[in-house]
């Protein structure tokens, strides 16, 4: 065993341990390590919001989303090439978001004082999904990969996280493959390689061979990592065998429903991951490149900022009519925003000391506005919030204890959002 795995405390070790034993990308776990969500006990279950969130769809816009023209619209001489649109909340939205704000303005909580140390992409975009910096060779894991670690699993055939346009990308960090998100590259073909070749008759023929040629070598090693590579194909046959299975099949949508959330990518990523919330899969990234908005920001944001009202607005009311938006958290981010100051190019460029963030459902306060940026929307003006605070807030909804500290392998310690803290006014 890794000398590591030995300085977490008790009960974090043994879950560590029989996770590794007994699970494989995510795909099930044994029912030792389930637990009872109301049976985790942390510091701060007391705070508003606590466990409110079972899932969590996290939508992380790639490029820098430009906030003067979605989330904390300007006047004067930073104001974007659109009017600001009040909101039956009695903030004001962008003006390239006007299903959001007629129809959902009073059931999102929008965070106008975000701020970040880095204005890169890779390392902003990193930053944002794991709550650290990219430093040396450790790799962190995301909210979904400490959920899984704390919390368990909510369906034992279906995986732990998903993520949606975009490859896993290490999202399980230092926890071992298991921990590691399903990706679905494109939400239309669904998970790659689920169809089976050969009959279940000849599958189970060759597996019966693997598994006696490699009975003897597994005799003689008795490593965690072998045990853990051959419950890959009881787990994999799991899967391809479950009725959960259809999750991911989006033809069996009523296609105005479909409709309803944009004939695109992000839009039919948004309604997947409604399924998958649906089946009790817990986190749920999904991806829209496209935001650095160098040049001509009007064309883009039309394009982009069009496609996220769309969606985003389908989703929440989508999730609401179902009884789930109590349940599910949505959470808007992206690495960075972008200059009060439009370029000569009429586009803006990388701007990490102030941004917007925005949630909704999962606990959060519907309506508000927490935090400001000035009139320019140049500096946080009250109330700064830190990436490591934001996911803070996320891991305290979705019913983590933040302040656990797990030993990585290097020896280091790390805890869900790296020390930030959780600002309960955001949440009901």
């Amino acid at each position: 065993m890794n000398i590591s795995l030995l300085k977490l405390d008790p009960v974090s070790r043994r879950v560590f341990v029989e996770r590794l034993a007994k699970t494989t990308l995510g795909v099930t776990v044994l029912p030792t390590v389930l637990r009872a969500e109301d049976e985790v006990k942390t510091d701060n279950a007391a705070l508003p919001g606590f466990g409110k969130a079972k899932s969590v769809i996290w939508l992380q816009m790639i490029g820098g989303m430009t906030h003067i023209d979605t989330l904390d619209p300007k006047t004067g001489e930073t104001k974007g090439p659109k009017d600001a649109i009040a909101t039956k909340a009695g903030y004001q939205l962008g003006g390239y978001l006007p299903k959001l704000a007629e129809l959902q303005s009073d059931k999102l909580t929008i965070i106008r004082s975000m701020s970040s140390k880095t204005g890169v992409h890779a390392a902003g975009q990193y930053v944002m999904r794991t709550g650290y910096e990219l430093r040396g060779t450790i790799k962190h894991p995301n909210l979904g990969a400490w959920a899984q670690s704390t919390l368990g699993v909510r369906n034992k055939s279906l995986p732990s996280s998903v993520c949606i346009n975009r490859n896993s990308d290490h999202g399980n960090g230092f926890f071992s493959a298991a921990f590691s998100p399903i990706p679905i590259l494109d939400p239309d073909s669904g998970l790659q390689y689920a169809k089976m070749e050969s009959s279940p008759e000849i599958t189970d023929k060759r597996l019966t061979l693997l598994n006696k040629l490699d009975s003897g070598f597994r005799a003689k090693f008795q490593d965690l990592n072998l045990k853990n590579y051959t419950d890959f194909y009881d787990d994999t046959l799991k899967l391809l065998g479950s009725e959960d299975l259809k999750v991911f099949k989006l033809d069996e949508e009523p296609e105005a429903l479909r409709e309803l959330y944009g004939s695109n990518k992000f839009g039919q990523g948004c309604m997947l991951a409604r399924r998958l919330v649906e089946k009790g899969v817990r986190f749920i990234e999904v991806s829209h490149g496209g935001w650095d908005m160098h040049n001509d920001i009007d064309d883009a944001m039309e394009e982009h900022g069009t496609t996220i009202d769309t969606a985003i607005s389908a989703l929440i009311g989508d999730l609401e009519a179902r009884g789930l938006l109590s349940s599910t958290m949505i959470v808007l981010c992206s690495e960075f925003g972008r200059t009060p100051k439009i370029n000569s190019r009429s586009g803006r460029d990388h701007y990490p000391k102030v941004f917007s963030t925005m949630l909704a459902g999962g606990g959060i306060k519907g309506g508000f506005v927490y935090g400001s940026s000035d009139k320019e929307g140049a500096e946080v003006a009250d109330k700064q919030v830190s990436i490591q605070d934001f996911h803070s807030i996320v891991g305290h909804g979705m019913g983590m204890n933040i302040d656990q500290v797990v030993m990585a392998p290097n020896g280091r310690p790390f805890t869900v959002g790296d020390k930030g803290k959780v600002i309960t006014d955001v949440f009901a």
